[in-house]
């Protein structure tokens, strides 16, 4: 050595085309892709964050944010993780186009879904699918961040070759006792054991993969359906929704004024709602925080049930008319749904409704 003193660049600036470095195959339709700045420059972001990507594809340029995977405790690189979803334009031209080598230009990194400057409190990460990526970099910070986390990660997915990050996550929780995991699928794969949770999203799954959940600071991210369930669960359960932050992988929030407003339908004891139970003659007021189960046992109408949680499917009736705000925990599928079934033991009249029974 000489004695000399190398420099480093300093931070990135947008002006600066990314390069492709690497390009990592995660699950089907889905890559890491990561960039480094050619001058050396390092990477200044918050976990969470995203970035946009001007990408070339036949037709013109267009401009896709994605959320970066990769944390800001390892600077000299910047990752995205991208999923192509079947009407995919900018994602699927990176998944069949850019390679290492390839330079594009970026804007950023911007966004609101992040966590604290000093993240020493309790955290529950939910996430479904790609919507994982904000996670991955989250859960990573804390890997990296020196202090012993207290971090749950809830990953759902399809099937489990589908649930991204799963070896790097077991990876980091296999070294660091504080992050705890827990793996949803949906379906099984042929050929292959699966001894993680199977189905739904639910209530009672999030009781036993976190049973301290409302002592902790909630992120959520992925499909919209898939949030609204995770909203429903937490209201329903009594959670402090104001520990409550959530990105729609579709559309990141840039600024407080971009934040989409949640309305979400939370029975009110003091709003009157009423049941008409159609065959039996019989029609009752009652409050929304009744269940039609409880004001069909108070007034003697039989509609059988189990377990009055919403999993065995016993109390399902059908609505003939009005709006109930039901929070199930699987046992009814989306197709008795849409024929107008509900779940008497877990659904609350909104406003007057009839019940076949």
């Amino acid at each position: 050595m000489d004695g000399t003193t190398s420099r480093r660049a300093g931070p990135w600036q947008e002006s600066e085309p990314l390069e492709c470095v690497m390009v990592i195959p995660e699950a089907p339709d889905v890559a890491t892709f990561a960039f480094r700045a050619p001058s050396g420059a390092w990477f200044d972001y918050l976990p969470g964050q995203f970035i946009t990507l001007e990408l070339p594809v036949p037709g013109g340029p267009v401009q896709r944010t994605y959320t970066i995977s990769a944390s800001p405790s390892r600077p000299l690189t910047i990752s995205v993780t991208v999923k192509a979803q079947a009407d995919s334009v900018g994602s699927r031209w990176m998944l069949d186009h850019l390679r290492p080598g390839d330079t594009i230009r970026a804007w950023g990194p911007a966004g609101l879904f992040t966590l604290p400057a000093r993240p020493d409190r309790k955290y529950l990460f939910i996430a479904a699918g790609s919507g994982i990526t904000p996670m991955m970099s989250m859960a990573s910070y804390l890997y990296d961040y020196g202090d012993q986390p207290d971090a749950r990660l809830i990953a759902c997915a399809r099937r489990p070759s589908e649930l991204i990050f799963r070896q790097r996550l077991i990876h980091m929780a296999s070294r660091v006792p504080g992050l705890r995991l827990s793996f949803v699928v949906e379906e099984e794969e042929p050929y292959a054991v699966w001894t993680g949770y199977l189905g739904r999203f639910n209530q009672l799954m999030l009781s036993l993969m976190a049973p301290d959940y409302l002592e902790r600071e909630v992120y959520c991210c992925g499909p919209a359906p898939f949030m609204q369930v995770v909203r429903d669960s937490l209201n329903a359960l009594g959670f402090d929704m104001d520990h409550y932050h959530q990105e729609s992988f579709v559309a990141p929030v840039e600024t407080p004024a971009d934040e989409p407003p949640i309305d979400d339908v939370i029975p009110q004891e003091a709003a009157d709602a009423e049941i008409d139970f159609a065959r039996s003659g019989v029609s009752i007021a009652c409050h929304e925080t009744d269940t039609v189960l409880a004001i069909s046992r108070a007034q003697g109408v039989r509609i059988p049930f189990g377990c009055t949680f919403g999993v065995c499917g016993t109390c399902k009736v059908r609505k003939l008319s009005g709006e109930v705000h039901m929070v199930h925990n699987g046992g009814i599928s989306e197709d008795d749904i849409a024929d107008g079934y509900i779940l008497a033991c877990c659904s609350n009249p909104i406003g007057p409704v009839k019940i076949d029974a």
